[in-house]
């Protein structure tokens, strides 16, 4: 059996067909196209390329941003570029006969359904986890199932408030996760820093172009040792984990997994996150809850997509 799993985002969309060991056996990437017009037909001949080089999948897996009603694959809300896909359903938009079921999701939750079938999550019923990249995105596993909510919004780690009167954040509300840790505000924070002319590795390497240090080239300065990166590292990890041990506290969970590309920091992130977070709970839950970085391997989210009619499906 194959199934096809496709993820839209805003730079670009990535479809593949992927069998039933989480292998890709053929993909595309095609750039987001600027409006609806064009975004049809892109889409469209890639599925059809797909379908010409491997055979009819048994079924169709969409992640997206945004909130989507998984029950009619309704884009409810999606900001920024595609937002010309707002109140169309995925189903409608790819073209399948219809005896191929089409699934459809956040990409948090995409991410959360590849790990339950090929990854971290596998036999679990209760799992947190957290995607690291430009925002923090989440989903929760709870009692075996994925936590949608009433209105389609749970699971949206990423928004809780850390910080009362903290900056705005992207959603309206000020202080939330995201703007405290992900990778634009750990480049944020060096950005200013650079400006100001800081004594850092980091200023002699960007000062004249400060966005070019990146979350990735942050760590890496941190884990050898400079002071501003390491600073700046250790006061976002530390915000995590404070409200990772929230969230314990709340889903009382087996495992919580990290994926993004943040978490490709790797040691350098997750031990002292797995120190901070353990600290703060140990009190009241009394046990170490595992942290554990993402084991389906692929960064397309093709796989996570394929996952999510695996999982729906069993």
């Amino acid at each position: 059996m194959v199934v096809l799993g496709i993820d839209i985002g805003a730079g670009n969309i990535k479809a593949g067909m992927v069998d039933e060991a989480g292998a890709i056996l053929a993909a595309r990437t095609i750039a987001t196209p600027p409006d609806l017009d064009s975004f049809l037909p892109c889409l469209q001949d890639a599925v059809k390329w797909l379908l010409e080089a491997t055979s009819q999948p048994a079924g169709v897996g969409v992640g997206c941003k945004g909130i989507i009603d998984p029950d009619s694959t309704r884009i409810e809300t999606l900001g920024g570029g595609l937002h010309y896909l707002e109140g169309l359903r995925l189903s409608d938009l790819i073209g399948m006969p219809r005896d191929v079921p089409v699934f459809a999701d956040n990409a948090a939750r995409v991410a959360l359904a590849g790990e339950m079938v090929w990854g971290a999550a596998r036999g679990r019923q209760n799992v947190l986890m957290l995607t690291l990249g430009m925002g923090v995105g989440g989903a929760v596993l709870a009692d075996g199932r994925i936590l949608r909510g009433h209105c389609g919004v749970g699971g949206n780690l990423g928004h809780i408030t850390v910080e009362p009167d903290g900056a705005p954040c992207i959603c309206g509300n000020r202080g939330c996760l995201e703007t405290v840790f992900s990778a634009r505000a750990i480049e944020g924070e060096v950005w200013s820093a650079v400006h100001r002319g800081c004594a850092s590795t980091l200023t002699s390497l960007f000062r004249d172009q400060p966005q070019l240090a990146t979350c990735r080239t942050i760590f890496q300065a941190a884990a050898e040792g400079d002071e501003l990166a390491r600073t700046i590292v250790a006061k976002a990890t530390r915000r995590l984990g404070a409200a990772l041990a929230g969230l314990l506290h709340v889903f009382d969970p087996e495992m919580v997994i990290v994926g993004g590309h943040v978490a490709d920091a790797g040691a350098d992130l997750l031990v002292p996150l797995r120190e901070e977070v353990w600290e703060r709970s140990r009190g009241l839950l009394g046990r170490d809850v595992p942290l554990v970085e993402q084991e389906v391997g692929d960064k397309s989210g093709i796989v996570g997509a394929a996952g999510l009619v695996m999982a729906t499906r069993a």
